[in-house]
């Protein structure tokens, strides 16, 4: 996991500039992701991007529509298939199954002559190469960058962006320099509230993930402002706050309200962002992308000083097969 994750930024970056053909997604009507686990972490941070740059509908289906029901009518829609792997079966179900109900599917996957390759329309390649630790690192952020590739192909204002994303990524080193103090706050906890909005939810739900499978620890993502309403009343109990900031002027508000909140009922709370490692402004998958890669190495250390193996949690394996 170390060495994988360390590669994390230098996967984001080769894969990013692969722009894959145009017109993958022109005429789509509504996006669907359809993923698992890391996966569907990465899948709601594009989610995000995908709807204010395209202005059209992005969200999640289960693959349980395909897996164990009868599937939905999607015409003129795109269904992105996010999966490391490219083996699960339920995933593959659900490739095949969107397939045969109208839509067009687009595969982002690590494993050359996966399934899922072999079931969708197109595939857009992570190219991360071999990721053996159970925790997927490298290439969930490269299956973030492949989304945004496949979104500079259809927008060329976005590709200019995020051409400009990389060439600012180039100089930018990861070690948070608040890292011994999150680290210590994750050794003390019982309890981790990982909060973000926008594409920075979507890195929240990678982090709450990475933190249960790593660490056993506790940890929950929420929305900003959701996390306001009854998720707040678990703060009367100790509990660690991680505010993930993509830096996005739209979301501030909203942070420093939850922030505020928190602060005043005696929480734990650290915020960290692109800016705290000198990144200027990004676009928000990007900066998504990066708070992880930031995040990742925190994880790591936080495992090994449990006395955890991180490469390889109890409980848990490479490819889960589920329906």
């Amino acid at each position: 996991m170390a060495k994988e994750s360390a590669e994390a930024m230098a996967v984001f970056r080769a894969t990013a500039a692969r722009v894959p053909q145009s017109g993958l997604i022109d005429g789509a009507t509504a996006i669907y992701t359809v993923a698992r686990g890391s996966s569907d972490a990465a899948a709601n941070i594009l989610s995000y991007e995908f709807m204010r740059e395209l202005g059209i509908p992005a969200t999640s289906l289960p693959p349980s529509v395909f897996s164990i029901g009868a599937g939905i009518a999607l015409p003129q829609a795109v269904v992105l298939m996010v999966s490391q792997s490219g083996a699960s079966d339920d995933l593959v179900q659900s490739a095949k199954g969107a397939k045969m109900r109208g839509a067009k599917v687009v595969a982002i996957t690590n494993q050359p002559g996966s399934a899922i390759e072999q079931a969708a329309d197109v595939t857009v390649p992570i190219g991360a190469g071999p990721e053996l630790a159970v925790p997927a690192t490298k290439t969930v952020v490269g299956s973030v960058a492949a989304g945004q590739a496949l979104l500079a192909s259809a927008r060329p204002d976005y590709a200019a962006r995020l051409d400009n994303d990389l060439t600012h990524l180039a100089g930018i080193g990861l070690d948070h320099p608040r890292a011994s103090e999150l680290q210590s706050a994750l050794l003390r906890a019982d309890h981790v509230y990982v909060i973000g909005r926008d594409t920075g939810f979507g890195a929240a739900h990678e982090v709450a993930l990475k933190l249960k499978e790593c660490c056993a620890l506790h940890a929950e993502h929420y929305s900003a402002s959701e996390v306001l309403h009854g998720p707040l009343q678990l703060a009367t109990n100790p509990l660690l706050v991680l505010l993930l900031d993509t830096g996005a002027p739209e979301v501030q508000d909203s942070l420093d309200k939850a922030q505020s909140r928190f602060a005043a009922i005696g929480c734990t709370v650290i915020r960290i962002s692109p800016a705290d490692v000198g990144a200027g402004p990004l676009t928000p998958a990007t900066a998504a992308a990066l708070l992880l890669a930031m995040l990742y190495p925190v994880i790591l250390r936080t495992a090994l000083a449990l006395g955890m193996n991180p490469d390889s949690p109890a409980t848990l394996s490479k490819v889960t097969q589920t329906r």
